[in-house]
């Protein structure tokens, strides 16, 4: 019986949202498993950051500063990039206000990100590895919101939905091609942008209700799925999606 390898060796990973939280973390871990990485955020300081946390992992990381909704930039930065064997998309966006408050603006933001630039980014990358021949993961953080509603969360409710329906799609469509996507769909992580709903006490107390496990997400509470979804080890999985949510879609 062969064993399978979490490894990553000779892989190359794109990392979107990588400047911080999620998309940072994410793609430390995919280095500490041997995958060289390219960063990409609009912050350029914060991948910089994100390099130095890599570094002593010994594999190759570059930097694309980019905003992933401008999809013409994005096009041109992708098309001249070699090809990528795993994708972890983690650029997100949210306005989260009650749905009658919600404006067109704060729509076509959230939407703009959330499902247009994750659309045509694995759009993208798939062609690569479909003209390439070769197989490929592509990992798209989703969220346990896009399993339930949420209170204030009515838009970026229906972009999470919309990105579970797009991933099981292409997954459909790119299987026969050995392209394996998913989704990651983690619940309430605990991370720079989290950390203002973390210090409401009535919030705090709305989430850890809901969390079976009684405590929110930490960075490190996702690393194990992308590593798993990126790697051999999920060889048979696509058109999925890994909730990582402490038990909150339970019920």
């Amino acid at each position: 019986m062969q064993i399978v390898s979490f490894r990553l060796d000779g892989k190359h990973a794109l990392v979107t949202g990588a400047s911080s939280g999620i998309g940072q973390a994410s793609a430390v871990a995919l280095a500490a498993y041997g995958a060289d990485v390219t960063l990409m955020a609009r912050r350029e300081d914060g991948l910089n950051e994100t390099r130095k946390l890599i570094e002593p992992y010994k594999v190759k990381c570059t930097i694309l500063p980019c905003d992933v909704s401008d999809i013409g930039k994005l096009k041109t930065l992708i098309s001249a990039q070699p090809m990528f064997d795993i994708l972890l998309n983690a650029a997100g966006l949210g306005r989260h206000k009650p749905a009658l408050d919600i404006t067109e603006e704060d729509f076509d933001a959230v939407f703009a990100v959330n499902i247009k630039a994750a659309y045509f980014l694995n759009q993208m990358l798939a062609q690569k590895l479909i003209t390439a021949q070769k197989s490929g993961s592509l990992i798209n953080i989703s969220s346990q919101m896009a399993h339930v509603g949420g209170l204030e969360r009515s838009v970026y409710c229906a972009s999470k939905h919309a990105v579970e329906g797009m991933v099981k799609a292409m997954a459909i469509e790119w299987g026969e091609h050995n392209i394996r996507i998913n989704n990651i769909a983690p619940t309430f992580i605990r991370t720079a942008l989290t950390q203002a709903t973390f210090d409401n006490p009535e919030w705090m107390q709305r989430i850890t209700e809901k969390i079976k496990l009684g405590r929110v997400g930490e960075l490190q509470d996702i690393m194990g799925a992308v590593i798993y979804l990126a790697s051999d080890a999920s060889a048979l999985v696509t058109g999925t999606s890994l909730l990582v949510d402490g038990g909150w879609t339970a019920e």
